[in-house]
């Protein structure tokens, strides 16, 4: 049974401890955008340099990124993603696509093109029945040995 002072088990919680620290995706938004030099990282992100070379160190050192050499004198990197990194693209374009809809309807910043030619309008769906999901759909089922949706079992 946990203690009444230990956090609820939780996958969110564990990639936001790898990601979700200020400017982390905001990093990954500009090299997947192809923005991976630090200079260009520096101007797009707005980030002071100190913290932006901690940021990608960190995720370098988790494998969202790979740091690459393109010049050898003097010697320089760029970041590119890796496959775990391109994973957490769409939750990026969802969450381009929550602040389009509720933070600037009138004037989203960016648009994205599908390969078909559309305007890119992301959804969620079940991989089983390609329903796209809602809140009413979905039931909660804990894994973790003592805890209930509520939190942790009374004993």
């Amino acid at each position: 049974m946990p203690a009444a002072k230990d956090p609820r088990p939780c996958s969110i919680a564990d990639t936001l401890a790898l990601v979700g620290e200020k400017y982390s995706l905001l990093v990954l938004r500009e090299v997947c955008l192809g923005n991976g030099r630090f200079d260009q990282l520096v101007r797009n992100i707005g980030a002071p340099r100190d913290v932006l070379a901690t940021r990608l160190k960190r995720l370098v050192d988790v494998g969202v990124l790979e740091k690459t050499a393109y010049s050898e004198k003097p010697l320089r990197h760029e970041y590119r993603p890796t496959q775990a990194g391109l994973e957490l693209e769409p939750v990026l374009v969802t969450l381009k696509e929550w602040g389009d809809r509720h933070l600037n309807p009138e004037s989203p910043p960016m648009v994205l093109e599908h390969v078909c030619g559309h305007e890119l309008v992301p959804r969620v769906v079940c991989s089983e029945c390609g329903d796209e999901i809602r809140h009413d759909d979905l039931t909660a089922h804990p894994q973790t040995p003592g805890w209930t949706v509520a939190g942790p079992a009374v004993a």
